[in-house]
């Protein structure tokens, strides 16, 4: 600790005059350094309608000093107040919160004249923006140190009660491998020896004061700031051997009614989490839009720059398909399309099934693009019988290295995590995207999607991911929609796993919209209804309604060129139809060639040579 710090200065908002202050050595009630600010500084004359609940013991310092007149109106500043005499604060971020008004990171805010942060200054405090982290302290040997020793004493801690005493902050990662190795070696097994590792690094050498810490005590999330440094202590029974203090918020957030992506982040089951990606939606809580604007315009912020808390709980959401994405796709009524979007708001996952040449595939990719934005946002997959979990999501597969020709097995994404990592990246969170799985019948569901099933049906948790070992949750804003063939293999053999986690949607000739899309196609292009007439009397004659023939066979250009319709009917509809009745020894021609067809129902017959 340097024998002496520099002078540190605060900048008020809308170019406002400097407050001066200085670091002390002594210790507040919180556990951080106390922090005096200089007499005659200016603080604002109004704190930010949020701050009393925000900041509550930072307002009623402020309030007490307005009543003893050591915070006054200012002859120097007119409009501003100032500081009567020297005022000694817990912290450096309540010296910024009680000049501000508002919720302040005093390790931040407060710079030496040449623009360097507090934090700098603190003994072994690690470099870098501030970062947000989630401890558990629930059930540490079955005691809920939560509410036993966190909230009432200001500290964060972790048990390690093997650890040998020294161990100090910034301990490189290396020497505390080398340290648990000996100390865990008969208490630990191997896995728990290489989280122990990543967790104790976290606590001693990558927290720092002004970090956001987090925890979960009786379905209640409680925050706080990380106000000093780490120390070794003797606890009762090792549970609390590594400690850190801490200014807990008063207040809890219920668990239930967190953000999905927040939720996300809190299930990983580790004892020491990062939650820097989902910070912006930690500093949102409990506040209102109009609250952080407030907050932001008494921090001087650029006001064309989106507030982050704002920006991370944008709302995600799935435009409603319009009367003109309706005529485009030639859908009988927009309502359809409706509850489509609808299903997939609600279960995230849909399945469109039918018989072949309905339009699935079609129908999936164009109102993919439609509530996704685009296709930049739209990935499709085909399943196929040989397609595994590695193909799917993630695997070692050989990669030849560029420089030395020499193949390896390297771990490499396949597309759902290529999707979903894209998905969750800062400023497409409230962005839809959507994975489409064609022929998603075809492949060993069970074997492909593997621990991945659970995530479908549970997005607000996370899964250890058997490769990578990385904890993994599927992204609020990820969509899937598969597509089925019932000719293929019937959708009674789908398994149950598979029915709960999807909506299922028939796209069936004999119903809505597919039954009349050919007709209306025909009616779009200026074409005679005769192919709608003669698809319709085919269906007729085909009992099992999974291999009713779909209008999309016959809405190609290639069919109304000369002889293209007997063409398409003799090579594309007819083998269909032999396979559905192979070993039958009916005559398929007969029954359902075009001539058999258009007899029946009186239409004019081609002549062979005409």
């Amino acid at each position: 600790m340097p024998e002496e710090y520099p002078e540190f200065r605060l900048r008020l908002p809308n170019g406002g005059p400097e407050a001066v202050g200085r670091l002390t050595r002594l210790m507040g009630t919180n556990g951080s350094q106390k922090f005096i600010v200089s007499a005659g500084s200016p603080a604002r004359s109004e704190a930010v309608p949020s701050f009393p609940e925000r900041m509550p013991s930072s307002h009623r310092l402020r309030e007490r000093l307005l009543a003893e007149g050591a915070l006054r109106q200012s002859e120097r500043w007119p409009g501003w107040l100032e500081t009567a005499r020297d005022i000694e604060c817990n912290s450096p971020s309540a010296a910024a919160e009680i000049l501000v008004g508002r919720s302040a990171n005093g390790w931040q805010e407060w710079k030496t004249t040449d623009g360097h942060p507090l934090v700098d200054y603190i003994e072994q405090a690690s470099w870098g923006p501030n970062r947000s982290w989630l401890v558990r302290g629930s059930n540490v040997a079955g005691l809920d140190l939560v509410q036993r020793l966190w909230l009432p004493e200001s500290v964060v801690s972790l048990p390690a009660k093997q650890l040998r005493q020294g161990v100090g902050q910034n301990t490189s990662k290396d020497a505390l491998r080398t340290t648990v190795e000996e100390d865990y070696d008969s208490t630990a097994t191997y896995h728990q020896r290489l989280t122990l590792v990543e967790e104790l690094h976290s606590f001693l050498s990558r927290m720092r004061p002004g970090d956001t810490v987090c925890t979960i005590s009786g379905g209640q999330l409680h925050l706080g700031e990380i106000t000093g440094s780490a120390e070794q202590i003797t606890s009762e029974d090792g549970r609390s051997n590594l400690r850190r203090p801490v200014d807990w918020s008063e207040h809890g957030h219920p668990y239930d009614g967190l953000p999905e992506a927040l939720q996300q982040k809190l299930s990983v089951q580790h004892d020491v989490v990062d939650l820097t990606s989902v910070r912006d939606l930690l500093d949102g809580l409990g506040v209102s839009d109009k609250e952080l604007i407030e907050e932001a315009e008494a921090a001087d912020q650029d006001p064309s720059v989106e507030i982050p808390a704002i920006a991370a709980r944008r709302d995600l959401d799935l435009p409603v398909p319009t009367d003109e994405l309706t005529r485009e796709l030639l859908v009988h009524d927009a309502s359809w399309l409706r509850e489509v979007r609808d299903l997939l708001w609600d279960e995230r996952q849909l399945v469109l099934y039918g018989p072949p040449g309905t339009g699935k595939t079609y129908l999936a990719m164009k109102l993919a693009e439609f509530l996704g934005g685009g296709p930049e946002q739209v990935k499709l997959v085909q399943f196929h019988p040989s397609y595994s979990y590695e193909d799917f999501f993630e695997g070692f597969r050989p990669q030849e290295d560029l420089e030395s020709r020499e193949v390896a097995f390297r771990l490499t994404a396949g597309p759902l995590r290529e999707l979903a990592d894209l998905a969750s990246r800062e400023g497409n969170r409230h962005v839809p995207h959507f994975l489409i799985i064609d022929e998603i019948n075809r492949a060993n569901l069970a074997k492909v999607f593997g621990e991945l099933y659970f995530l479908l049906e549970y997005r607000n948790k996370s899964v250890r991911l058997t490769y990578s070992g990385d904890d993994f949750a599927l992204p609020p804003n990820l969509f899937v929609i598969g597509t089925m063939n019932t000719a293929d293999r019937s959708i009674a053999l789908v398994d149950a796993a598979m029915r709960r986690r999807f909506a299922f949607v028939e796209l069936s000739p004999r119903t809505e919209p597919t039954r009349g899309l050919l007709r209306r196609w025909l009616v779009a292009e200026g074409r005679d209804s005769e192919p709608a007439d003669l698809l319709d009397e085919l269906n007729s004659r085909i009992h099992d309604a999974d291999f009713h023939v779909g209008p999309s066979y016959l809405m190609k250009p290639g069919v109304y060129r000369e002889g293209g319709l007997e063409r398409a009917w003799r090579t594309k509809i007819l083998p269909l139809l032999e396979e559905h009745h192979y070993g039958e020894g009916m005559d398929i021609e007969k029954r359902y060639g075009v001539t058999a067809l258009r007899a029946t129902l009186r239409l004019p017959v081609d002549e062979p040579g005409e």
